[in-house]
């Protein structure tokens, strides 16, 4: 699973500063947070998802298996509140079931939007390593580097987690052990079997990581040299206009070429 989700392909996103990058996406984000127009959230999922396919770090398959997802997310997102969003207009009502139109476009508005943050987010973390992500942080941000480097180092200790869980699991298969309570005294079995075996490993771990961070001045109390330099290029002004013309094209385009033209879909009873 980790293999599957390494991305593989380089592209003009990665080579931006993964703090500048930060900023824009989270900038990004407050936009979709404030859309209200239909048309500008349908043809932000269409761009997003565009600039996923031709600008992430994963190739064309991979991006492809990611996004079919989107549309259980769309339903899931959508459908609660078509069914029991509050309306005036009333297009079909069954039992506790109730469509309005008022609630129909909400749904899809709510649904679109979701999309977009889907996007938005594999864009992200597809184009931006972790390790570099926090080396920007301490860099640009002055993040300290106890917090920041004990982010990577619990980054890099669950792959060593989930290999003893799988261990742990093969030991105990090997052994004939099997859980024989049902129910509540089932599950606190199964907590005995596994969940304080690991947590007395990685308590154990945590600690020999501690020691050594401490004796390499992990602290930040001194001044420190960084293997991955983080600088501001030419390679971010242009990502940041690239970014900044995706929303403004979608904005654009949905006053120009309105799919549905409803430009507030909030309910004012």
């Amino acid at each position: 699973m980790i293999e599957f989700l390494t991305p593989n392909r380089f592209t003009m996103l990665q080579r931006v500063n993964p703090a500048v990058k930060l900023v824009l996406f989270i900038a990004l984000l407050l936009v979709t947070v404030q859309t209200r127009r239909i048309d500008f959230a349908v043809n932000q999922a269409a761009a997003y998802t565009v600039a996923l396919f031709v600008l992430g770090g994963f190739t064309f398959r991979k991006t492809l298996l990611l996004v079919l997802p989107f549309g259980l997310l769309f339903a899931s997102s959508s459908v609660t509140m078509i069914f029991f969003g509050k309306g005036d207009t009333l297009w079909w009502h069954w039992g506790l079931l109730r469509i309005t139109e008022e609630s129909f476009y909400r749904g899809l508005h709510l649904g679109f939007r979701s999309i977009v943050f889907a996007a938005e987010g594999l864009l992200f973390v597809s184009t931006t390593p972790s390790v570099r992500l926090f080396y920007a942080l301490m860099q640009s941000f002055k993040l300290p580097p106890r917090f920041a480097y004990s982010f990577m180092a619990s980054i890099r200790l669950l792959p060593m987690v989930w290999e003893e869980f799988l261990i742990r699991r093969q030991a105990l298969q090997v052994r004939g052990a099997q859980v024989k309570g049902k129910g509540l005294k089932g599950l606190m079995e199964h907590i005995r079997m596994y969940a304080v075996p690991l947590l007395s490993q990685s308590i154990r771990r945590a600690h020999r990581v501690a020691i050594a961070m401490e004796a390499k001045q992990f602290d930040g109390k001194g001044r420190r040299t960084y293997y991955y330099p983080s600088r501001v290029t030419w390679s971010d002004g242009i990502a940041a206009l690239l970014l900044i013309l995706v929303p403004i094209a979608a904005y654009a385009a949905a006053i120009a070429f309105p799919w549905i033209g409803i430009a507030d879909v909030r309910y004012h009873a």
